[in-house]
């Protein structure tokens, strides 16, 4: 192909072969690979310890947070 995008008939058959070849050249592999199972026991233990510390704080601002009790209310 010329600088301008045009196709230049003389060069047609060249333009072809050199763009099947590396189409060809491309070769995809793919491996599996085996991890280990996670945790669970870890996990829920950090899951817990999480939202325990959410709620916790969550109590201290509505204890030093006038606002919040009386929109509880």
């Amino acid at each position: 192909m010329s600088k301008t995008g045009r196709p230049n008939h003389r060069r047609a058959d060249r333009e072809v072969k050199r763009r099947v070849s590396t189409r060809a050249d491309r070769n995809i592999t793919v491996r599996s690979e085996n991890r280990p199972a996670p945790d669970l026991h870890k996990l829920s233990r950090a899951v817990i310890a999480i939202v325990l510390a959410k709620t916790e704080a969550e109590e201290r601002e509505q204890k030093t947070d006038p606002t919040t009790e009386k929109e509880a209310k």
